[in-house]
C-alpha cells in the first residue's frame, strides 16, 4: 500500500527530500498562498505547530500559484514572507501544482485517498490533509476550515 512516506518532494532550495523522514509523525499537508483571503491561516497553522510539534506533529506547507495567481513570488520570497509576517517555522517546500497536467505526485496521492465534497481535485488554497503516523491520509479539510478546528483530530492521533 502506498503511503505519504513513499514520496519525495523539492524543498524551497530545490533539493529533493524524502517524506520518509516524517515517519511516525502526525502530519498536516497544506497547499498555501501568500496573497489569499485564507493567508492569515498561517498564524493558526503556526500555533498548531508550536503546540504539538514536541509531541510528534508537523506541518508541511506547499506554495501553489494555481488559484487566482495568489502566490506569484519565488520560493525564497514566499519563505521570507511566511517567516516575517507569520513567524512560520514549519517546513515550507518549493512551489508546486496541486492539480492538472503537472500535478505534484504527492497531491495526486492525497486527493485520491481523500476526496473533497465536489470531487477529488484541490479546489483552492489552504486545502489541508491530515496524515497519521503510518503515512495514511485520514482526513481532508476544506480551505475555509480554520486550523484551530483541526486540533481535536491531531490530539486524537497523538493519543492525547
Amino acid at each position: 500500500m502506498t503511503t505519504v512516506y513513499d514520496y519525495s518532494v523539492k524543498k524551497s532550495n530545490g533539493e529533493e527530500e524524502s517524506l520518509a523522514k516524517y515517519q511516525d509523525k502526525v502530519t498536516l499537508v497544506v497547499n498555501t498562498a501568500s496573497k489569499c483571503g485564507f493567508t492569515p491561516q498561517f498564524k493558526e497553522l503556526q500555533e498548531l505547530y508550536d503546540t504539538y510539534h514536541e509531541k510528534g506533529f508537523t506541518i508541511l506547507g506547499f506554495p501553489c500559484n494555481q488559484f487566482g495567481e495568489q502566490d506569484p513570488g519565488t520560493n525564497d520570497e514566499i519563505v521570507e514572507f511566511c517567516q516575517l509576517n507569520y513567524g512560520v517555522s514549519f517546513p515550507m517546500y518549493g512551489k508546486i501544482d496541486v492539480k492538472g497536467d503537472n500535478q505534484e505526485p504527492l497531491f495526486a496521492h492525497l486527493t485520491t485517498e481523500k476526496k473533497g465534497l465536489i470531487g477529488e481535485g484541490v479546489k483552492w488554497n489552504f486545502t489541508k490533509f491530515l496524515v497519521d503516523q503510518n503515512g495514511k491520509v485520514v482526513k481532508r479539510y476544506a480551505p475555509q476550515t480554520n486550523p484551530t478546528k483541526i486540533a481535536k483530530d491531531i490530539e486524537q492521533l497523538l493519543g492525547e
